[in-house]
């Protein structure tokens, strides 16, 4: 009875064994196996053996590919502008010996890294060309990192740059400083346009003056003609004469009479007098 109970324990210790010794990796997966504490070998995907109470799996790496976010960051250009700037970066394990024994926390190492890089690599560059060299910075950032993370058995696949905008400040500002730059255009436009006008105007009167001189010296000489003319006419007759200034003196007291200002005009009874006297006196 006690021998059978003997022979059950050491079967259940036998079977108990062999289970701990096989080993299933799934696809997608590398275990690092450690004897008596020391790393030992590296188990693929699929059937593999380990010996019991002297081996032991240690970690499980994935051999996927590795989404890290790097968090957003304050980042001062080389003409003191602050940008906001985050990443994400895309990594595989090839030796997860050398990722769980030469760094401590690969994640928290390649996110570091990765924010390191960028803030030396954009601290070179000024705000406008920052914001408009996204593949440029990407590519700085895998050259620079990629040394790195290789002796950790770790490569980088690529990084993207996901946001690179200014600072809340910083768009205030720029917002400003564009709202002036409008302002002070349209303030250059407005003052050109007004001294156009002024130019145009001062021309316009320019050229009325001109023709206002052209046109009195035609009038002046037309009336030399005319005088010259009647002269030649009337020679020494005086009634001729009467009737032109009578003409004259008629129409200018019609116009007198049709001014705003004109309220009553009286016309001499004798008229023929009065332009002899007109006559007489400019004589």
């Amino acid at each position: 009875m006690d021998g059978s109970i003997v022979l059950l324990a050491l079967l259940f210790l036998a079977v108990v064994t062999l289970v701990k010794g096989v080993r299933l990796v799934p696809q997608g997966s590398k275990w690092v196996v450690q004897r008596l504490g020391k790393y030992d070998r590296t188990l693929g995907p699929g059937l593999n053996f380990t010996i019991p109470y002297i081996e032991a799996v240690a970690y499980k790496i994935t051999s996927k590919d590795i989404v890290l976010d790097i968090p957003s960051q304050d980042v001062i250009t080389r003409d003191n502008a602050v940008i906001v700037a985050n990443a994400v970066a895309y990594i595989n394990i090839l030796s997860p010996e050398k990722a769980v024994y030469g760094i401590e926390n690969y994640e928290v190492a390649i996110q570091t890294l990765v924010q390191t890089a960028l803030r030396s690599i954009v601290g070179e560059m000024d705000l406008d060309e920052a914001l408009s060299s996204r593949e440029r910075i990407k590519a700085r950032l895998k050259n620079d990192i990629s040394d790195d993370i290789a002796d950790w058995g770790i490569t980088l696949k690529t990084v993207e740059i996901q946001d690179i905008n200014p600072s809340q400040t910083m768009q205030r500002a720029m917002e400003e400083q564009a709202a002036a730059e409008r302002q002070r255009r349209a303030t250059v436009t407005r003052a050109d346009g007004e001294k156009q006008a002024a130019i145009l105007e001062a021309e316009g009167r320019l050229e009325a003056s001109r023709r206002d001189a052209e046109a009195k010296v035609v009038l002046a000489e037309a009336t030399r003609e005319a005088i010259e003319k009647v002269t030649e006419a009337i020679q020494d007759k005086e009634l001729p004469a009467v009737f032109l200034l009578g003409e004259r003196y008629v129409e200018a007291m019609k116009d007198m009479a049709s001014s705003p200002n004109g309220k009553l005009v009286l016309l001499p009874a004798d008229l023929p007098a009065a332009v002899r006297g007109l006559m007489n006196s400019g004589k």
